[in-house]
């Protein structure tokens, strides 16, 4: 297990991490890879988004510390952390009859101070984002008039136009079909591949082992196994993270690890 240290910029120390009287995890330790595609697996319940939400200041630990750039980021005023983490959280509400574009605007407000007010790369930026996600053209329209892929996409968008170093993402392809899916992830790769460091709660962990370049697997509060997508998913893994029987064998697009579960038995005597 990896732990924060001078050459990573997000990471938490001997975390525990509670909602009310609940404790979820006890003396977690995880380091954020720089510049890397790093995604968190797990099943439910088992502290995924408890911790991103950890990593991105919106979840104070009981105990334990969160490092952003070396310093505590329950220190750091706001705006900077804004400035260099983005984050899309699990659920998000907009703002009764607000537009896609003003929404996505809202991507610029770290930007924005005294002697910085809005430009034209400010508009360049937030059309660019939303062109990246493909709701350029809901741009006039109302989010809650949207579906709930249309709403997600918009989201994701808004987080683009911070242009932060690192983006956190809880479950971004929640709502979308397969073929949205897939265009966000390589939105993901794609931002990974310009030098951002991208982390991502995903339940698809076929989707994971093919995008991802650092994995994280929890079960009950804790890292299991972490590393890259190949070292990381076996079928020992799986059976003790997931529960499930199952082969692993190579994509044949990817070369990237495949989870095949076992076929189940029929009943004796059942026809086929």
């Amino acid at each position: 297990m990896t732990t924060a240290n001078d050459t990573t910029r997000l990471g938490g120390e001997a975390l525990t991490l509670a909602y009310d009287r609940r404790t979820i995890a006890e003396g977690l330790s995880v380091a954020v890879p720089d510049a890397s595609f790093t995604v968190i697996v797990g099943p439910n319940a088992c502290g995924k988004s408890t911790l991103l939400r950890a990593l991105s200041r919106t979840l104070k630990p009981v105990a334990g510390t969160v490092l952003l750039d070396g310093q505590d980021i329950g220190r750091l005023p706001a705006k900077q952390v804004a400035r260099t983490l983005g984050l899309l959280p699990q659920t998000s509400v907009a703002p009764e009859g607000i537009t896609v574009a003003d929404l996505v605007a809202r991507g610029r407000y770290p930007h924005q101070g005294l002697l910085r007010q809005w430009s034209r790369e400010d508009e360049r930026i937030v059309a660019q984002s939303m062109a990246a996600t493909g709701v350029a053209d809901l741009a006039e329209r109302a989010v809650d008039e949207l579906s709930g892929g249309q709403r997600q996409r918009v989201w994701i968008a808004m987080a683009l136009a911070q242009q932060t170093p690192l983006l956190l993402l809880d479950e971004p392809t929640t709502y979308l079909d397969i073929t949205h899916q897939l265009e966000v992830l390589d939105l993901c790769a794609r931002l990974y591949e310009e030098g951002r460091t991208v982390v991502a709660v995903l339940h698809d962990l076929n989707h994971a082992a093919r995008y991802a370049t650092h994995l994280i697997a929890m079960r009950d509060g804790r890292v299991v196994a972490e590393g890259a997508p190949s070292d990381v998913v076996t079928e020992a893994l799986v059976q003790e993270v997931f529960r499930l029987r199952c082969r692993v064998i190579d994509d044949p697009e990817t070369g990237t690890p495949l989870v095949v579960p076992t076929a189940r038995q029929p009943l004796r005597g059942a026809t086929p």
